[in-house]
């Protein structure tokens, strides 16, 4: 889920590496990109990694990618939001596999989030799946195995506080952490600008090959796109500030300073964003907000 502007040159979704096929649904949106891409690992037993929108079409397709004889043996999710965990609960019933993640929405908030959560702050209307209770939970470390292959957990809150990437050796399915054809959404409280931020900085550290998001297209060179999300959030990070110091002291000013010219449809997506980057300013005592960094509060600078 896309957090209102930028792009990349980066390599379409092709040429997978032995052992992984990619089944897209036909979700594409303003803010899904292309739409969800489900992957499938392995080749006896299969780990399905975000099944993807509640869409019959989409589960019949999943199924039909299959192996001859394969069978699914984990189904795996990057975060609850409904284009990516809506159709588990079909596709567990359908093939008897364990739906896998964090676990359900809002269980993985920082403490931050929870403080703001609490004095009233809600999210965005991103398509938080609410229902989602997945059958096990995964933790940072953790191992998911099947004949193979072995996915390492990487517990990447940000995007959302439940969000999980699942390392394959040099190879990182990434979810909406990072993405390929847009820097992700990151809103407040499900989403924090400084744990995003963290996790960029964490996946800068190891040496990968390849990344498959679950939006747009596969990222070939990811140091590159890595180094590229940070100097982008650093520089929308400069316009906030900027825009605080200039005098701007409520969301929507400070939104319409930070993205000048953006298509109307995206504005709310991309207020979301500055509030992330109004929190997190605050947290740093960079700027202050009166009461609370929350939406309706008057941002100064510190």
């Amino acid at each position: 889920m896309r957090d209102g502007d930028g792009k990349s040159d980066v390599a379409a979704v092709d040429a997978l590496p032995s052992g992984v096929r990619a089944v897209a649904a036909g979700n594409a949106s303003a803010m899904t990109g292309p739409g969800t891409t489900t992957y499938l690992l392995g080749d006896t037993e299969i780990a399905v990694i975000d099944p993807g929108p509640d869409d019959p079409a989409h589960l019949q397709a999943i199924l039909a990618a299959l192996p001859p004889g394969a069978r699914v043996t984990a189904i795996l999710v990057t975060h609850p939001h409904l284009d990516h965990s809506a159709l588990a609960p079909a596709l567990a019933h359908a093939t008897g596999a364990p739906v896998q993640a964090f676990g359900p929405a809002g269980s993985g908030r920082t403490a931050l989030m929870r403080r703001l959560a609490a004095e009233g702050l809600q999210g965005g209307g991103e398509g938080v799946d609410h229902g989602f209770r997945p059958d096990l939970t995964l933790a940072e470390g953790d191992r998911v195995t099947g004949a193979g292959w072995a996915l390492e957990v990487l517990h990447m809150p940000g995007h959302m506080g439940e969000h999980l990437c699942f390392a394959w050796g040099d190879v990182l399915f990434s979810g909406d952490h990072v993405m390929g054809w847009a820097p992700s959404l990151v809103s407040p409280p499900e989403g924090d600008m400084g744990a995003y931020m963290a996790g960029l900085a964490r996946l800068q550290a190891r040496d990968w090959r390849l990344m498959l998001p679950t939006h747009g297209p596969a990222i070939r060179d990811p140091a590159a796109r890595l180094a590229e999300l940070v100097a982008h959030r650093r520089g929308r990070e400069a316009q906030i500030l900027a825009a605080v110091r200039a005098g701007a002291e409520d969301l929507a000013q400070i939104t319409a300073r930070a993205y000048p010219g953006l298509a109307a449809a995206l504005l709310p997506a991309a207020s979301r964003n500055a509030l992330a980057h109004l929190v997190d300013l605050a947290e740093r005592s960079l700027i202050t907000a009166e009461p609370l960094p929350l939406p309706q509060a008057r941002f100064r600078p510190a």
